[in-house]
């Protein structure tokens, strides 16, 4: 059995193992792989009958070209870079990663309000740089300090992120809303029930914990924008095409939407003219949600039970039945 991982540097860079992988046989590891090369990715891929990716794409084309190919193993939950409709036409099986990174990605979804909320890094420089020990006062604050209790959360997609994150939010005191196509009754323990147009009214703050799909694509914009509470937070750490970044960078520069916190964007990496990157209170960072090293060894544990359920005949995570 040969296996190879396409882009293997970001899952590994350096602090785990590639050893659950290496049981199942010839293991070739590339940190990364040229996305828009699909001549190089082929020549990569060769005859193993296993490739493992995570945000390389695998085109029809390059299916053709690997005829031996039968295992795509995508390091991550989103499998859109692999042409799925492609892949079961060939017989190949294409496997993710579910519920990972659940914790963790909510985790980071609320610490990007908390320094939205305090601009803790912001005011630790300052120190760093001398100027509280010139200050006539015993404290100072550049931003406005905002508690969140008694506030209102509204929460686009409650699935198990969404509804992690509900369980913080609680914590804090605050009131969520939630809006979801299928709202079950687990997804009522974690949150109300609304529409978007309520999440938009009355929601202090708003999370995008949804996928990228073809109705979800640009849900933020102009039109739902000017729905939303005058000084509204908006936090999205889920995917980039939820939001129309030019909307989003007029409407924090204008003061309508007080802050945003983004670990997403449209392109990644971030084109040099995205607006976003010059937007007013805008903190943005580079897609790491998921980083921490304890999801990244669960992808890691996964991707190795992906390989061996298929090698045994029974292939679990499977995307495209």
């Amino acid at each position: 059995m040969k296996i190879v991982v396409l882009d293997g540097y970001t899952e590994n860079p350096g602090d785990l193992s590639w050893e659950n992988l290496e049981v199942f046989g010839e293991l070739t590891i590339y940190d990364r792989t040229a996305y828009t090369e699909s001549k190089i990715i082929a020549e990569r891929i060769g005859d193993a009958q296993i490739a493992v990716i995570n945000k390389t794409p695998i085109s029809a084309s390059t299916m053709d070209a690997c005829k031996k190919l039968k295992l795509i193993c995508v390091l991550a939950t989103g499998y859109n870079v692999v042409d799925c409709k492609a892949a079961k036409e060939r017989g190949i099986c294409v496997c993710n990663v579910p519920s990972y990174g659940t914790e963790i990605v909510a985790q980071y979804a609320v610490s990007l309000l908390m320094e939205i909320c305090s601009h803790i890094g912001h005011h630790s420089e300052t120190v760093k740089n001398g100027r509280w020990q010139k200050e006539k006062d015993f404290c100072y604050w550049d931003f406005p300090m905002m508690e969140l209790s008694g506030k209102t959360a509204g929460i686009i997609g409650v699935g198990r992120i969404g509804r992690t994150t509900a369980r913080i939010l609680h914590g804090f005191g605050m009131k969520v809303l939630g809006y979801d196509h299928h709202f079950t009754d687990e997804k009522k323990l974690y949150a109300e029930e609304s529409d978007l147009n309520r999440i938009y009214s009355e929601s202090d703050v708003i999370f995008l914990h949804c996928p990228s799909l073809p109705e979800t694509n640009q849900m933020i914009n102009k039109e739902s924008i000017d729905k939303m509470k005058d000084g509204v937070i908006l936090i999205n750490n889920s995917r980039g095409q939820l939001i129309n970044e030019n909307d989003l960078a007029y409407a924090l520069n204008s003061g309508k939407v007080y802050a945003a916190g983004l670990d997403v964007v449209s392109t990644e990496p971030i084109s040099e003219d995205n607006p976003l990157l010059s937007a007013k209170n805008c903190i943005i960072t580079p897609h790491i949600s998921w980083a921490a090293k304890e999801a990244r060894q669960r992808i890691m544990d996964i991707t190795a039970d992906n390989i061996r359920e298929y090698i045994c005949g029974t292939p679990i995570n499977v995307v495209n039945t």
